[in-house]
């Protein structure tokens, strides 16, 4: 019989109650026993669903409470000093990610740990932090506990943990000079210990994740693989697991590896599988990750099951069959979305139904005649959406085609752009703003979901709107901020609220997927052609202007970012998907600055993290990445001034193509990482204009003015002060008012200080 298995589960839920768990702890309203009972309730569904679908192992240790990389850390007792407070328990791990204790300690002046992208995808987690003191050993029982549990309950259990070199490789050294790779000797000994405790609990096989051996690894770090699992070898069965893109180039040491067994990621590399499947060493078991787990559509078991036939042949029960890697990057079950048309949910399948892709194929390789006849029909829906749904409109085609003709440069370079927004704009030294949105409260959402529902109609949800817009500029300019946004109280994600106003996207009620800790998103699904067939934003914008004197900035999200934050079509190049993109937006950007909005932020956060994990294919997406950009911007006039952003990316491998955005200015986080992400600006020497992050949005805590005094002086170090401004890192919709205007008085004081000492 085929094993059968998945790498992952999504943690949060069917309808996010572990969101709303962790935040109604934080705010105080629950205790901690309560918190755990809705994390077990959680855990023992996704259990008893893989068991259910008949799955060879249900997979535990897979649910984290912030995110797994953080749990890693706390598992290992690796924790900031400045966190530490005696042993590590639940608080600490919120301390850590959110900087500061929800159980009174008031340890309310700590500073988050610094956060960043799960390699290409938007789920996030928090660097750890390396130095020469650091030591590890097992401290936090969570994974043991999960694994009792779910043996309590008559699973059969393969708990899953982060790789050591994984982990290693993506923390980041806090002491200057140090390398983290000689920490490894140390960390070894902890997951000695570890593997230890696994075989005691009568593990057979564990899921060991190093997803770094499907990037270019350093001959430093791929010499290591070796001395790492000749030393945690023990009694419990290594699957070693890899996702995200190929092996091949690293081929060479994973065969030499003391492991059981490999896992592949089929959906993102094929090709990979022939090379893989011939190179396996004789006593290993080869898991095949076919059924796609970082997208929705339904897999075409039919094509995977002619894919692995031959390599069932040949390996026979060494082949199994799985996820592509773990299903958190999709929404938990389609079957609550009611109200998608039948012949579009026919083409999808969540990680409910993917769970059960898996156990269909499995039973198709073993000979089940049923199994095999379903692969078949189950595959026809792809098949006719393939051939009639991407509508190839003959005017999107010849907008798309024109293109080829085209570079996407704005009619004036920067410097004589600069001078007419100077002109114009009139903003002081040291121009103070935010990213975009403001407080989401209960009571703007209950409006949007009112209208949503049908209970108000247009006009009542216009006025309820505009009255939310007034609050936000009389609060901004109460502050004494110098450029201002309309707060975005109609948007329930700047993503999915473009999807909505744009043709050829599909949006569900339910697909809701984490990004980190409480903060999950709902993707929109691209079904066919994107047409821009209305203005979207233009008169949320020009009401906001009508209230102030001040510049208004109008708010747009980019290009790639939408691409990278829906879930694509399979079946079509991501880049003519950015392209049609770009122009809705760039016909969004013509009306805007038509009525009379001279500032428009064009959002790329996702830019850096839609990069391919391989170096051969970084340039032709950064191509095509700028290239969607700049089309968007296009027709802005030279005294428009364009903004982006961009969040929790490393910026050395792509600053070139930062810079050939060519916006006028960009705003990054920056706060977390202590203003250490400006030093790829700085040496790139970065010509327009920045607004570092010195308020980290992601924490309750409030920011001192010395404390963004110190980050401002700082940046002003690595970048003229002349092409400096002053905003939080990223959008306010998660914090409360309370917060933000506090937050916000000391930005606006801080740099009003700074203006006098400089000038």
């Amino acid at each position: 019989m085929t094993v059968t298995h998945i790498l992952g589960y999504p943690r949060i839920g069917e309808k996010r109650e572990l969101k709303f768990a962790l935040e109604s702890y934080w705010n105080g309203e629950t205790d901690q026993s309560q918190l755990k009972q809705v994390a077990d309730k959680i855990k023992l569904h996704n259990w008893s669903h893989q068991d259910n679908c008949e799955l060879s192992y249900v997979t535990a240790g897979d649910f984290a409470w912030y995110d797994h990389v953080l749990g890693t850390s706390l598992l290992l007792g690796h924790v900031p000093k400045r966190h530490a407070k005696g042993f590590p328990d639940l608080d600490t791990l919120f301390r850590v990610g959110r900087g500061q204790s929800q159980s009174g300690c008031g340890c309310h002046g700590e500073a988050a740990s610094d956060m960043t992208k799960w390699f290409n995808t938007n789920y996030h987690y928090i660097v750890p932090e390396f130095s020469s003191r650091d030591t590890f050993q097992v401290s936090w029982p969570q994974l043991f506990d999960e694994i009792n549990e779910a043996q309590q309950k008559g699973h059969r259990v393969k708990p899953v943990l982060l790789g050591p070199l994984s982990y290693l490789y993506l923390g980041k050294e806090v002491e200057e000079g140090f390398d983290r790779l000689t920490l490894l000797p140390r960390l070894l000994t902890a997951y000695q210990a570890i593997i230890a405790k696994l075989e005691k609990l009568g593990v057979e096989w564990v899921q060991i994740d190093e997803p770094i051996l499907a990037l270019e690894l350093d001959k430093v770090w791929l010499d290591s693989f070796k001395l790492a699992y000749q030393v945690i070898r023990g009694e419990v069965k290594v699957l070693l697991t890899t996702y995200f893109d190929s092996v091949v180039d690293t081929l060479d040491t994973i065969v030499d590896l003391e492991v059981d067994g490999l896992h592949v990621d089929l959906a993102a590399a094929p090709e990979q599988l022939e090379q893989v499947a011939e190179r396996l060493p004789d006593d290993w078991v080869l898991s095949a990750g076919v059924v796609n787990g970082r997208n929705v559509w339904r897999a075409n078991l039919y094509s995977a099951l002619k894919q692995l036939q031959p390599v069932k042949d040949r390996l026979g029960d060494r082949l199994w069959v799985a996820s592509s890697c773990s299903l958190l990057h999709t929404p938990v079950d389609l079957e609550l979305e009611t109200g998608l048309p039948t012949v579009t949910k026919n083409w999808f399948a969540f990680a409910k139904q993917k769970v059960s892709e898996v156990q269909w194929l499995a039973k198709a390789l073993d000979g089940d005649d049923v199994a095999i006849q379903y692969c078949a029909q189950y595959s026809q829906p792809i098949i006719e959406r393939d051939l009639s749904t991407w509508v190839n409109k003959p005017e999107v085609q010849k907008r798309i085609a024109g293109l080829n003709l085209k570079s996407g440069l704005r009619s004036a370079q920067y410097r004589q752009r600069a001078h007419h927004q100077k002109e114009v704009l009139k903003l002081p030294l040291l121009p103070t703003t935010t990213i975009g949105s403001f407080p989401q409260t209960g009571e703007v959402r209950n409006v949007r979901a009112a209208y949503k529902r049908g209970d108000i109609d247009f006009a009542n949800y216009q006025s309820a709107m505009q009255g939310f817009i007034k609050d936000t500029v009389e609060r901004q300019e109460a502050v004494g901020l110098d450029v201002l946004v309309h707060g975005e109280a109609e948007r329930n994600d700047m993503v999915e609220y473009f999807a909505e106003n744009l043709e050829g996207f599909q949006t569900t009620q339910f697909g809701w997927v984490q990004s980190y800790g409480s903060r999950c998103v709902k993707p929109a699904i691209v079904v066919a052609d994107i047409e821009r067939k209305k203005p979207i934003t233009v008169e949320w914008s020009t009401y906001a202007q009508s209230l102030t004197d001040k510049p208004m900035k109008g708010m747009l999200t980019g290009p790639v970012t939408i691409l990278c934050w829906t879930f694509p079509r399979e079946d079509v190049p991501r880049e003519t998907i950015a392209n049609q993109l770009a122009l809705a937006l760039q016909d969004e950007v013509s009306d805007l600055q038509q009525a009379g909005i001279n500032i428009i932020q064009i959002d790329e956060p996702a830019i850096r993290e839609g990069l391919p994990l391989k170096a051969n294919k970084h340039q032709d997406y950064l191509d095509w990445a700028v290239k969607a950009f700049r089309i968007s911007a296009q027709t802005a006039k030279p005294e428009t001034q364009i903004h982006t952003h961009m969040c929790y990316s490393e910026f050395n491998e792509i600053i070139e193509s930062v810079a050939a955005l060519d916006a006028d200015v960009i705003t990054i986080e920056t706060s977390r990482s202590n203003m250490e992400l400006l030093n790829a600006f700085e040496a790139f020497n970065y010509p327009n204009e920045i607004g570092p992050g010195v308020y980290d949005i992601h924490s309750p805590n409030i920011p001192s003015v010395e404390w963004i005094e110190q980050l401002i002086h700082k940046a002003a170090t690595r970048i003229p002060v002349e092409r400096l401004w002053v905003n939080p890192d990223c959008g306010l919709k998660t914090r409360n008012w309370e917060e933000t205007e506090q937050s916000l008085k000391h930005l606006v004081q801080a740099a009003a200080q700074l203006r006098e000492k400089l000038t």
